[in-house]
């Protein structure tokens, strides 16, 4: 059973923690940046990319334009990626 992650040939992992009480202590920057994300993003991933975008001196602006591009990184390796997809007219 898929349920909400729909079509995708990326990896999937079962977290222990709960993902909502994670969300929760988000910044709302990135909570926002989640909340509109092409992928099923786990609270405890997106948290360490936007850890090492600061890290490495990245306003939320950047830090949040590195998430996008990570993304698109993600979606270009996925065989069934939105883009592919929606350029068939499925």
């Amino acid at each position: 059973m898929t349920r909400n992650l729909g079509a995708t040939t990326l990896r999937r992992t079962r977290r222990n923690s709960d993902p909502m009480r994670s969300y929760d202590a988000l910044p709302a920057p990135l909570r926002n940046w989640v909340s509109q994300a092409a992928l099923p993003w786990s609270p405890a991933s997106v948290r360490r990319l936007w850890d090492r975008a600061c890290a490495n001196g990245l306003a939320t602006e950047d830090a949040l334009q590195f998430l996008s591009e990570t993304e698109a990184r993600s979606l270009a390796k996925d065989r069934h990626s939105f883009t592919s997809t929606t350029a068939q007219g499925n």
